[in-house]
């Protein structure tokens, strides 16, 4: 009797032949990989150029919109400057007319003072007032003008006498009835004067009488020797 081999049961059946044994790993690593498709990288610079040139047109966008908001500051930096101009300007318009409008009211005090200096009234302590007052007017700016024998200035003398005088050559200022005053350069009264005008035919007669005072001799060269 023959001895059995174990497990030759379990053999595969006859008929059929052994398949060999294929190792497992790496079949799926046995695809082959899709090769890089041609003009792929020319697609890509043509992108980035797409790119670049839609950067460049908002950076150009953004250049206009900043000078145009520039000009617009400027352009509001100088209203403002010169709202601050003209408000300074009205403002010192404002405080003259209020301080000449507020003198004008004082102008009738300021001649009883200075009729009571020329008739010797201005003495104790009504001198000492006068002379506050005067001086106080004289710190916001008051002028006071006026004086004989200056020509007559239609722009700020008002003549209320007039009179021929053989002695002036030109409409002059005789007398100072009441005297002016301004503020500046602004007049706020002129002076009442009385005026003189040269006589009537005086400018003849004074140029015929030089011209006959002319002497021969100038002409003979000297008087004649006897």
């Amino acid at each position: 009797m023959t001895e059995e081999t174990p497990g030759f049961d379990e053999q595969q059946p006859q008929g059929q032949p052994q398949q060999p044994d294929v190792p497992s790993s790496g079949s799926e690593d046995a695809e082959p990989k899709a090769a890089p498709e041609e003009g792929a990288a020319p697609a890509g610079d043509a992108a980035a150029a797409a790119q670049v040139a839609g950067l460049t047109a908002q950076l150009d966008q953004v250049r206009t919109a900043l000078g145009e908001r520039t000009a617009d500051l400027q352009r509001l930096q100088a209203e403002y400057q010169n709202y601050r101009r003209r408000v300074e300007r009205d403002r010192i318009t404002v405080k003259e007319i209020a301080v000449a409008n507020l003198l004008t009211e004082l102008l009738p005090v300021l001649d009883d003072i200075g009729r009571a200096r020329e008739h010797g009234e201005l003495v104790g302590g009504f001198k000492s007032v006068a002379e506050s007052l005067e001086t106080v007017a004289a710190k916001m700016g008051l002028q006071q003008f006026g004086k004989e024998g200056e020509p007559f200035d239609p722009t700020i003398h008002e003549a209320l006498m007039h009179s021929y005088a053989p002695d002036v050559t030109e409409t002059t200022c005789v007398a100072i009835l009441q005297p002016g005053y301004r503020i500046g350069e602004r007049t706020i009264r002129p002076a009442r004067v009385a005026v003189a005008e040269p006589q009537p035919g005086a400018q003849t007669v004074k140029a015929d009488a030089e011209s006959a005072e002319t002497p021969d001799d100038k002409e003979n060269g000297g008087p004649d020797e006897g």
